[in-house]
């Protein structure tokens, strides 16, 4: 039975890696996003890997356009499997450079977006107990970082609306499961269409993945069960060094955290499309500018992938081990 996917955010970047994944797998794609010209860019993406797609131009911070979505998706492609929550916009700078509106805005798209997205996927999967929803997280909903607090402040609102919601599903006894992957700094076009207040070009913190490598762990995360998928060693680090030293984190990213999101000696072109009200009305694709430095693969997803084979070979190594140093104390 052919899968039916949601993706919003479809027409660049992560979405559009994940549709493309999605479809590599034979399934029929629902692309969820503003922009038309990014969305027919999807569907023939999609379309040429061999799934099936529907181009449905959604804003996700309006519920009813949300809802509306969802049910032509059901109507043209069948049930919902699968939704993944992804789209975003943000705008680089400190925060009193951000005006109220702009603030609003990023955070309806980040934020409500996922939930209004959620709300549409459980209004059908939870009468049939069956469904799964991914929600595209960031190592920022745990750790915020400078220059971005629209986004880290959307993530981390995510991060703990999922939470409540899984707690609900538990409760409930449901079968629809819920999923957060929490992803590392990637080489999309984000950074050449959100609003900047910065001196020099933003960029992506590195070490830079490519978006390939998030769609990878969006797809395992929609079946693996798993309650949060951490993708790229960098997560790992900075979810995991915040949780032991978070004041130590916050010294370091005062020092480097501006320079790290900006390209030296490329000052930001201040006329640039952004697309935090209406869409850049081009198709972007989903790579950036960084195909130069991202990498393709993580070794650190691997592993996660593979987890319960890895610790059953160390447990066989380990038992190996003692087995050997009880036979040379003989």
């Amino acid at each position: 039975m052919t899968q039916v996917v949601v993706v919003t955010g479809a027409s660049a970047g992560v979405g559009r890696a994940v549709a493309r994944e999605f479809a590599r797998h034979g399934a029929s794609v629902g692309l969820l996003a503003r922009g038309r010209e990014g969305l027919e860019g999807a569907r023939r993406e999609v379309e040429a890997a061999g799934g099936r797609a529907l181009v449905v131009p959604t804003d996700v911070a309006d519920y009813e356009q949300v809802e509306a979505a969802a049910q032509a998706v059901e109507g043209e492609l069948g049930r919902i499997d699968v939704w993944v929550n992804d789209a975003m916009t943000t705008v680089f700078g400190e925060f009193l450079d951000v005006s109220p509106e702009e603030f609003a805005r990023a955070t309806a798209v980040t934020y409500l977006g996922l939930v209004w997205g959620t709300r549409a996927a459980l209004a059908r999967m939870l009468p049939r107990d069956r469904g799964t929803i991914v929600q595209v997280g960031s190592a920022l909903a745990y750790r915020g970082i400078p220059l971005q607090a629209p986004y880290c402040g959307a993530k981390h609102a995510a991060k703990g609306f999922f939470e409540s919601v899984r707690c609900e599903l538990r409760h409930r006894g449901s079968r629809v499961q819920m999923t957060m992957v929490q992803l590392p700094g990637l080489n999309t076009p984000q950074f050449e269409h959100c609003l900047a207040r910065t001196p020099d070009h933003p960029r992506p913190v590195p070490p830079v993945f490519q978006p390939e490598v998030a769609a990878e762990a969006v797809r395992f995360a929609a079946s693996a069960g798993r309650r949060e998928v951490y993708v790229g060693l960098p997560t790992v680090l900075t979810i995991v060094g915040n949780k032991l030293a978070p004041w130590l984190v916050e010294w370091r990213l005062a020092r480097t955290g501006y320079q790290s999101q900006q390209i030296p000696d490329a000052p930001l072109d201040p006329d640039r499309a952004v697309n935090l009200w209406e869409p850049v009305g081009k198709d972007e694709g989903a790579h950036g500018r960084f195909d130069g430095e991202a990498k393709p693969r993580s070794l650190q997803l691997r592993a996660t992938k593979h987890r319960r084979a890895l610790a059953a070979a160390g447990l066989a190594a380990s038992a190996l081990a003692a087995g050997l140093a009880r036979l040379r104390a003989r």
